[in-house]
């Protein structure tokens, strides 16, 4: 029997152990998935092969702990400097991030996306604004403070904090934060939000399972908007794939995947 889990602060609101055993259970793969709750990220490392896992996913606030964790980093997360599925590969520690292609699954039915506005500067918002860049669209990214955005800055990203904010159009606005999650605050001052909400067609949260108070606002507006649930359906299906080393067809991972999301 092969374990699995989810490191995070917070970890106990995670849909993946459902996601994942539900998988598990139903194509017969002998394995197991459950969350552990971490506060120090330096310590994913040592806390994952203590546990003896063959592999875990990682949400706020460790993805960037979770790179410098690896022995080896594969595929996009190499690029973007951000980790959010492990694999134990021989006792080696290898790190994927399907946080992206999992976010390009979810937006897909808001049609073509020209120009986006990340609100945040962590690890999902690194690896949004990369991969959003490696499809030609235009990325701004908005934070409270300019000591996150140099990263941002040297991929081409336009950036601003919340005293150099101005107003400009886009197709999307996207929420990165944790603002929301656990409590009731919003991702930027109000009546920043307010700006960039009358200023876009549609609206993405990567917070799933509420209502938070961005989305409540974009609601209220009429604006198409979506929460995490599908970036976190897309993810999950391409982190278990990983998980079972191909060994389960994808379109049969998704298919039981999404009727967690029915329980």
């Amino acid at each position: 029997m092969k374990l699995f889990a989810i490191f995070g602060d917070p970890v106990s609101h995670s849909r993946s152990p459902l996601m994942h055993n539900c998988v598990f259970k139903n194509l017969n793969y002998k394995a197991c998935y459950t969350r552990v709750h971490l506060l120090d990220g330096s310590k994913l490392k040592e806390t994952f092969f203590s546990l003896g896992l063959s592999g875990a996913n990682v949400t706020v606030p460790h993805k960037e702990e979770a790179y410098k964790a690896c022995d080896e980093v594969r595929g996009f997360a190499k690029t973007v400097g951000v980790v959010n599925t492990l694999i134990n590969e021989n006792g080696k520690l290898i790190g994927y991030n399907t946080d992206a292609d999992g976010f390009m699954y979810a937006i897909e039915e808001f049609g073509k996306v020209e120009n986006v506005l990340i609100l945040g500067a962590g690890g999902t918002a690194k690896a949004l604004a990369s991969r959003f860049m490696q499809d030609g669209i235009k990325v701004s990214v908005l934070n409270r403070s300019e000591g996150r955005l140099s990263y941002f800055k040297e991929i081409g990203c336009e950036t601003s904090n919340w005293d150099s904010y101005s107003t400009k159009k886009y197709d999307l606005v996207v929420n990165t934060t944790s603002a929301g999650l656990k409590d009731e605050e919003l991702p930027a001052p109000k009546e920043i939000i307010e700006d960039a909400l009358a200023n876009t067609s549609f609206v993405a949260d990567a917070i799933y399972g509420k209502l938070t108070p961005f989305l409540r606002l974009a609601q209220e507006k009429n604006i198409t908007f979506k929460d995490g649930a599908d970036m976190l359906l897309g993810q999950g299906v391409l982190a278990n794939e990983l998980f079972v080393n191909k060994e389960l067809k994808l379109e049969d991972i998704k298919i039981h995947m999404k009727k967690s999301f029915e329980l």
